[in-house]
């Protein structure tokens, strides 16, 4: 049987803004990327869906005919993805220019490997007077190898899915484009949907990435401006035996649905893949034979209607193909009917367009959160009809009895993460304020309540159209120089995803009883900014860390109170059939107002004062068993270690900074816990130095 998590549910307002054009056939993503069109370096961070194929090709045109560039490469991940790219008659819809690439030129086509005759043909591309080449990642690496850095000057470099680069030094694509920046002969359009990477490496160096100016699109200003769709959820149910037994529990016949059974080697496969479809199919219904033309399995439900089932999973790679080839038919794109449900193992995620998904089942923990993300973004698109789309994760409980307990456990943290992290992707954008002692009065187009701006107190207001919270936050560190203003503005959630990926500080937030929330919100926190953003200096990085915690906790403290408007009806919206409410929506702008509302003062030792990891344990502890639970905190808790250097001098650090304000030591009698934990920690590292354990420093 199945216990259901109470689901995220964020409902939008249909206004319909991101799919309408302007005079140039440029929705508003493409709109905003294109006034950016001078920049020798841009990333587009926007979610799957919102065009951004479309606006590198307006991008690129202008780079060629007005910039003087001399070409344009775009590299994609993989081979699907470059249909991506091909013709698009752009003047149809008001452009200057048509977007043309010569089928020699699109290699994602051409047959030969990455290593061999493709190489070649960047060569004689590069050679030649054509202006557009399409290729993969696989493609561009080899070929920048052999043919060196130097041999594409004055050229265009747009990555797709650029969150495939990392700036660890073995990441090769990524060693290669800091050499294309240090060089500086190029220009580099970079786009991606989640510029995380599920190992929490750095996308790019900090100072490569201070060179980009950023487009950014929120999911919620996606959301918000599509037709149709009004409703996402996200829901995570856990099962125990076998998940082929339980699955009809969350995956309803009606709903267009991509179900991505676990890989092989995790703990939730059978180990046998084909058994595995087939016992979902016969769970399904009666087969009735396959589709000659689609290599569709057609299966009649118990209600008589006959289900169409693309599956991808066969190892007869004859019959995949053609199964593939039948989902790709652009002839199809806009049937609703072509198709109802998809299994896959390793495809139909990243690049995959699929309109009509109203469901992404995915059973067991997928490999890191930016795959969560994008089989998320399978479900995301707008279509005729379809009003509400969701997103589960079927998860095995963590079993007291099993032999593989702490790999259950390590699966049970990384979901959660994902989970907390699509919370903040979809939540509006924070903008935080100090509260000044002089109140600088209510924002135009800002909505501050039913009794609106206040000079005396934390205000909290709405811009319903750009999806951005306006906060005032008492003692909040504003940040000084541009990169940390830009940070806070456009990379919280990327600070976010590597706190969240953090396995000892998750551990510790859900198990460990003694933990005092500063210990992560300060300390812990305070190393992951020191880490990601060395160039700051130590005024910036507080207040980047200030930032990305005020937005955690506020995500958390709406979440709580949106929890509460439902009345904790576990799974609601996650069910089968019908529409929820749209209060969910609401509790998330009333939430955040009203935590701001309850408190006497919205000051930012209150906001770290709060564990961000509260809420989801409320939510397992509502849906594990009592032992689960106990088996994991006991794991935890084995772990724990006294104070490591690092710990130490991190919390020295927070002790200084006490003494600086309060004008003496914190004391390890005081009845505060942090205060204690500070002068332990101050203690500690006082011992580590005489024991010459920081190496001088």
């Amino acid at each position: 049987m199945t216990k259901s998590v109470p689901s995220v549910s964020v409902s939008y307002a249909r206004n319909g803004s991101s799919t309408k054009s302007n005079e140039l056939g440029m929705r508003p993503m493409q709109e905003r990327a294109f006034e950016r069109r001078g920049e020798q370096y841009l990333l587009i961070k926007s979610p799957p869906a919102s065009g951004k194929s479309r606006a590198l090709m307006f991008i690129a045109l202008d780079k060629l005919h007005n910039q003087s560039l001399k070409q344009a490469i775009i590299v994609v991940p993989e081979k699907s993805i470059g249909s991506s790219f091909a013709d698009e008659p752009l003047s149809d819809f008001g452009f200057w220019a048509d977007w043309h690439v010569e089928p020699k030129w699109n290699l994602c086509n051409a047959p030969g490997s990455d290593n061999g005759g493709k190489v070649k043909s960047v060569g004689a591309f590069l050679a030649s007077d054509d202006r557009v080449l399409v290729c993969t990642h696989a493609t561009f690496r080899f070929a920048v190898d052999q043919l060196g850095i130097e041999a594409f000057d004055d050229r265009l470099i747009a990555v797709d899915e650029f969150h495939h680069v990392s700036a660890n030094p073995d990441n090769r694509l990524g060693s290669q484009l800091g050499q294309f920046i240090a060089r500086d002969k190029v220009h580099i359009v970079a786009m991606t949907g989640s510029y995380f990477r599920g190992d929490a490496e750095a996308v790019l160096a900090p100072t490569d990435e201070s060179r980009f100016d950023t487009v950014t699109y929120t999911y919620y200003e996606q959301l918000n401006g599509y037709e149709y769709l009004k409703q996402l959820d996200i829901g995570y149910f856990f099962y125990s035996g076998s998940y082929a037994d339980s699955i009809l529990e969350v995956l309803d016949p009606n709903e267009k649905t991509i179900v991505h059974i676990p890989n092989v080697n995790s703990r939730e496969s059978t180990k046998d893949k084909i058994r595995e479809v087939e016992h979902i199919i016969e769970e399904l219904g009666d087969w009735q034979g396959t589709d000659p033309e689609t290599g569709f399995q057609l299966v009649k439900t118990s209600s008589g209607k006959v289900l169409r089932i693309a599956d991808l999973v066969d190892d007869d790679a004859s019959k995949r193909d053609r199964v593939s080839a039948a989902l790709k038919n652009s002839a199809q794109k806009n049937n609703r009917d072509h198709v109802d449900i998809i299994i896959a193992l390793g495809m139909a995620k990243e690049g995959f367009d699929w309109i009509w998904c109203e469901h992404a089942l995915t059973v067991g923990y997928r490999s890191s959160l930016t795959e969560i993300v994008q089989i998320i973004g399978r479900s995301t698109r707008d279509a005729p009809g379809k009003t509400r789309a969701r997103f589960t994760n079927l998860i095995a409980e963590p079993d007291a009895s099993e032999q593989a307990v702490t790999e259950a456990v390590n699966d049970t943290l990384k979901a959660i993460a994902a989970s907390l992290l699509m919370e903040q992707v979809l939540a509006p954008r924070f903008e935080f304020k100090p509260k000044a002692t002089t109140a600088t009065g209510p924002v135009e187009g800002y909505d501050y309540g039913e009794d609106g701006y206040d000079l005396n107190k934390c205000n909290v207001g709405i811009n319903e159209e750009s999806g951005q919270f306006q906060i005032e936050i008492k003692g909040l560190a504003e940040p000084k120089s541009e990169e940390a203003s830009r940070i806070c503005t456009e990379d919280l959630n990327e600070v976010i995803a590597s706190f969240v990926q953090d396995k000892n500080t998750i551990e510790r937030g859900l198990f460990d009883e003694e933990m005092i929330p500063e210990e992560l919100t300060q300390v812990s926190m305070g190393k992951i900014i020191k880490d990601r953003y060395p160039e700051l200096d130590e005024h910036d990085q507080e207040a980047v860390r200030q930032h990305a915690i005020a937005a955690l906790n506020m995500t958390q403290q709406a979440k709580q109170a949106l929890l509460e408007t439902i009345g904790g009806n576990e799974g609601e919206g996650a069910g089968a059939g019908g529409e929820s409410s749209t209060k969910p929506n609401t509790a998330l702008i009333a939430g955040v107002r009203k935590f701001a509302m309850d408190v006497t003062e919205l000051d930012i030792d209150l906001i770290d004062r709060i564990n961000p990891f509260s809420e989801a344990y409320a939510i397992l502890a509502k849906t594990m068993s009592e032992d689960s639970l106990k088996q994991i905190a006991s794991i935890i808790s084995a772990k724990r270690t006294t104070l490591s250097p690092d710990e130490a001098k991190e919390l020295a650090i927070r002790a200084v900074k006490f003494k600086r304000e309060r004008g003496r030591p914190p004391s390890n009698t005081s009845q505060d816990a942090w205060e204690r934990r500070m002068a332990e920690g101050a203690a500690a590292f006082m011992r580590y130095r005489e024991e010459g354990r920081y190496d001088g420093s």
